[in-house]
């Protein structure tokens, strides 16, 4: 009898043991779905706050590094999501998003040789992986390799036939070596697959513009701003199709210089399931 009940303790002690783990990493997971969803709604700083305390409960939770970085990104901080990058690989060397991801924020510093070494990191760990093809390409356009940038958004597209950016940004690119039409086909492409991505509208009215359609670029510079109000390419660039109209009091400001073109490139991914234990 006495054995039964000090087996029964046992057991019941080592259930509230397990009980009390598996709490943490529950609690800890729901952090990182929160933050998450808040990341999706644009609350960076909430998201962060969550990823924190996922931290806090599993310090070596990889995911809430990877996306706690993705959120710091969000908000500019990139040297901090850096940090959060290399701790996401430090404890998996393997994750191939915290490469991408990590590209990414070094290029948002200038960094585009140490970023192209990240996304070929990340394509040799996950050959699939189509953000990071774009993102590759986006440092290589920023180096002077344009052609080499349209290398990768081609297979970024080929790999997700579906991510509207890889389009926009193959747009700009196509824009530069002077194929305007298809600029505009590509910027098309991305508007159908994402009809806010004010960027591309952005695009495809500079395509118009070096078409001399300049009425159709006014067009999408005014999308542009109707869906980002801060961005201040569009403004600059209808100014300047408002001006080669003749409508010098409707442009928004003088302008010398050639146009400006607006890139955007993937931005991290955030990862929305439950973290895996290891």
């Amino acid at each position: 009898m006495f054995k039964k009940r000090n087996l029964k303790l046992i057991a019941v002690a080592l259930g509230t043991i397990l009980a009390v783990s598996l709490g943490g990493y529950m609690i800890a997971a729901l952090h990182i779905q929160w933050g998450n969803a808040k990341s999706e709604l644009g609350d960076h700083e909430g998201a962060i706050a969550d990823y924190d305390k996922a931290i806090e409960l599993k310090p070596d939770l990889v995911l809430a590094y990877n996306n706690r970085g993705t959120a710091k990104s969000e908000l500019g901080d990139h040297e901090g999501a850096i940090a959060d990058y290399d701790k996401a690989i430090e404890l998996k060397p393997d994750l191939a998003d915290a490469y991408n991801n990590r590209g990414l924020a070094k290029s948002n510093l200038g960094d585009h040789r140490s970023a192209i070494a990240d996304c070929d990191k990340a394509i040799e760990l996950k050959p699939d992986l189509a953000d990071a093809y774009n993102n590759r390409g986006f440092a290589k356009f920023n180096l002077g390799d344009h052609r080499g940038a349209m290398t990768d958004y081609d297979r970024a597209i080929e790999l997700n036939p579906d991510l509207a950016l890889a389009y926009n940004n193959r747009g700009f690119a196509k824009s530069n070596l002077g194929d305007h039409r298809g600029a505009i086909a590509d910027c098309d492409k991305a508007i159908e697959l994402k009809p806010n991505l004010a960027e591309a509208y952005n695009n495809r009215g500079l395509a118009k513009f070096n078409l001399s359609d300049h009425r159709g670029a006014i067009a999408d510079f005014d999308k542009a701003i109707e869906l980002e109000p801060d961005l201040a390419l569009a403004y600059n660039n209808r100014g300047l199709a408002k001006s080669n109209l003749g409508d010098h009091r409707g442009a928004i400001r003088t302008v010398t210089g050639p146009l400006s073109l607006s890139l955007i490139w993937r931005s991290p991914i955030t990862i929305g399931g439950l973290p895996n234990l290891t």
